[in-house]
């Protein structure tokens, strides 16, 4: 997941959005959005394009979606967007219900992988955009890695088959850290696994709490992964994820991030309190320097860069090159929709490269822009960054994504190696109970 304002995307953090009012507009405009109908079109024609999405008005999608709602206005005279105002974990879990009812909005951001859209997609929810992915350009400007979230076969597993999303954006998870509280430590930007614990060592014996973590939503599950990844390779990473091959939940990648993160938990680099925090609440805490550390997701970095008053920076998690993350969440046009050609029209306006610029540039990783027209330094090494990733192989999903579910049982299993309710070997055994029968269970 991500998220994250996702994730989660997400791995995504849930904000909240500005609802824009949809308006009456003249016959002749009726007369034209009748026309340009294809079959899941309102016969009856409609003025008003119904969009959901859950990100941030400052964050760099929120911007860009902004500027694309605009544009699409201009180029559909008489036809407004309506944009309804709804949370991550809103959308996750009502879009079953709300996409089997006469309610669908007619192009809505949705969570990518098997448990969120290939789920979706398997069970007839969402509209097939092969078709218009090819028509339109849209398979051509995502590389092979990005697409992947974008497909799903029969089973409703990512990587193969038909087009159910179009993502216009990427992300991927990294380490926010105070510049300030760094220096007045007397702490170096870590290299490896051992540096990272050494330095939050430091932070603790000095009365300082190192991770600001989120243990009712996904940011400390996120954690957990990144702790199996160091141990991993990208065999692992498709086992787990494709069901390429068993995984051992006891083997030497989730019993040693199992084990370490409750660890942590012991030497005070996370709170026991933090199974109480969401997402929003973690970042904010960090935004009020009461935590040297967060790591958390590209979903942050634009309003970071805008609301942080102190000096900043980020970094990879050390020990490994392979990294949660993937493309961004999708626009997806559920099957129900009314309006499907205006909502194809406008999935297209957020991939030109105006829009793709305005992302790169407002703190956001663009999929389709001209690198030289990104110009802010700080877009520019969060770029770089996700570039560093993807150059290595690196990008390994979320941890949520193989099973439907999934992210309740991961929260849920997070959270009580936080409070010491349950061993590393019993939170083991927890979370692989799920995803086995799950596993045994696809293609049925």
């Amino acid at each position: 997941m991500s998220k994250r304002f996702d994730y989660e995307s997400g791995a995504q953090v849930i904000t909240r959005i500005r609802i824009a009012a949809a308006v009456a507009a003249a016959s002749l405009a009726l007369g034209a959005l009748a026309a340009c109908g294809d079959g899941g079109e309102d016969a009856g024609g409609g003025n008003t394009l119904k969009l959901w999405h859950y990100e941030g008005a400052d964050s760099a999608m929120g911007i860009a979606w902004t500027e694309a709602i605009k544009q699409f206005e201009a180029a559909h005279p008489g036809v407004k967007v309506a944009v309804e105002e709804k949370s991550f974990e809103q959308i996750r879990q009502s879009a079953n219900m709300i996409l089997n009812s006469g309610d669908a909005p007619d192009v809505m951001e949705y969570n990518k992988g098997n448990a969120s859209a290939g789920l979706l997609s398997k069970q007839g929810l969402l509209t097939d955009l092969t078709a218009e992915a090819g028509k339109r350009g849209w398979s051509k400007a995502l590389t092979p890695g990005l697409a992947t979230t974008a497909r799903y076969d029969r089973r409703g597993i990512m990587g193969d088959g038909n087009w159910y999303g179009v993502p216009n954006y990427a992300e991927y998870v990294m380490a926010y850290y105070n510049k300030d509280l760094f220096a007045k430590y007397h702490v170096q930007v870590p290299a490896s696994l051992a540096d990272l614990e050494a330095a939050m060592d430091t932070f603790k014996r000095n009365g300082v709490t190192p991770l600001s973590v989120g243990g009712a939503e996904y940011p400390a599950q996120q954690i957990l992964y990144l702790l199996a990844l160091s141990k991993a390779d990208r065999a692992w990473v498709e086992d787990y994820q494709l069901y390429k091959n068993k995984v051992d939940f006891h083997g030497p990648q989730l019993s040693f991030a199992a084990n370490t993160f409750a660890d942590w938990v012991a030497k005070g680099y996370i709170d026991r309190n933090a199974t109480g925090i969401k997402a929003e609440d973690m970042g904010v805490a960090w935004e009020q320097q009461r935590y040297p550390i967060m790591i958390s997701g590209s979903w942050w970095y634009g309003r970071m860069v805008k609301e942080a008053t102190f000096q900043w920076g980020t970094f990879l998690f050390p020990g490994t090159k392979l990294q949660p993350g993937s493309s961004g969440n999708l626009w997806v046009v559920p099957a129900k929709a009314k309006h499907k050609q205006l909502a194809y029209d406008f999935i297209d306006i957020t991939m030109q490269r105006g829009i793709q610029n305005l992302l790169g540039n407002s703190g956001g990783i663009p999929v389709a822009a001209d690198p030289a027209q990104i110009t802010d330094p700080k877009s520019k090494e969060l770029i770089a960054n996700f570039e560093a990733i993807t150059g290595q192989d690196g990008i390994a999903f979320y941890p949520d994504w193989p099973a439907p579910g999934y992210y309740d049982v991961l929260v849920a299993g997070v959270q009580k190696l936080i409070n010491g309710s349950a061993k590393p070997d019993a939170v083991l055994d927890e979370i692989a109970k799920p995803y086995n029968d799950n596993r045994a269970n696809v293609g049925k």
